[in-house]
């Protein structure tokens, strides 16, 4: 039987703004609103960045904890994944809501360039956030921008750094590091059955490359990540009305490949997370 497809929605992110499309969740509500129309279009994980009210990025505990407990309650089931990404703290700061032990959070392994800066990924912040994740028995999400970092998860892995099974995205289209490019694709799929046959590996692409990079990773029999922090749009004229509607859009490409969308179970299964 083909693997069922976990679809991950990214619901809100550090960077776009309600000028940039009017459907873009920033305070709690909405965000919990965005997410449980994603959940019955299909998502079974929501990857959650919080905001102060005027737009403003945050790593504040207490609002994650107040959208982890709004998607517990109206998402029953759905895995929650908390990001430590870099545009919305500095340092330690980054994991500071890992004590609220979500399901998964995101780590990032090593450094590269973003649009504008450097993203910084030093060692001693990944040990520590991987400590962190160990401790609070938070299932990590290996984000990729770059062929090291698959090696740096895989290595990491081994070494015992990363707790249960390893999960591996990677993430292309970002303005000067990795583009979205199909021989690249294929060889980090190559990669991580190479290094890491037991893995799982998810694909999300940015801007105009969510959809092909959605459709690349179903295809290939991984799973996909979607949502309006990567991407804003429908198509070149035509604004996302919705995080639901880009879920519903890989839902098709599913459909197409005659992959099932996997249910909030099946995704816990798969990844071998605790019961909700």
């Amino acid at each position: 039987m083909t693997q069922p497809c976990i679809i991950c929605v990214a619901i809100t992110g550090s960077v776009p703004r309600k000028e940039n499309n009017p459907a873009v969740p920033i305070t709690i509500p909405e965000q919990i609103e965005s997410t449980q129309a994603a959940f019955e279009a299909g998502a079974s994980i929501a990857h959650c960045h919080v905001r102060l009210d005027d737009g403003t990025p945050t790593s504040d505990p207490d609002r994650f904890g107040l959208l982890m407990e709004g998607i517990q309650k109206h998402c029953p089931g759905m895995i929650v994944q908390l990001s430590t990404g870099g545009r919305s703290g500095a340092g330690t700061e980054r994991g500071g809501m890992l004590p609220l032990r979500p399901d998964m959070a995101s780590l990032s392994v090593g450094s590269n360039n973003f649009p504008t800066r450097v993203y910084e990924n030093p060692p001693d912040l990944v040990d520590w956030l991987a400590s962190e994740m160990r401790k609070y028995e938070v299932m990590p999400e290996i984000e990729a921008f770059d062929l090291s970092h698959i090696h740096q998860a895989v290595a990491r892995k081994q070494k015992g750094d990363i707790p249960g099974k390893l999960y591996v995205q990677f993430v292309m289209g970002v303005k000067n590091a990795m583009p979205v490019d199909r021989d690249v694709f294929d060889y980090y799929v190559k990669t991580m059955n190479r290094l890491a046959p037991d893995a799982q590996w998810c694909a999300a692409g940015v801007g105009a490359g969510q959809i092909v990079v959605n459709e690349w990773a179903i295809a290939a029999g991984g799973h996909t990540r979607t949502g309006l922090e990567d991407n804003i749009r429908l198509d070149g004229q035509t604004l996302a009305p919705s995080n639901a509607a880009l879920v519903a859009r890989a839902a098709d490409l599913c459909e197409k490949y005659e992959r099932p969308v996997a249910t909030w179970r099946q995704a816990r299964n798969i990844l071998g997370l605790r019961p909700s």
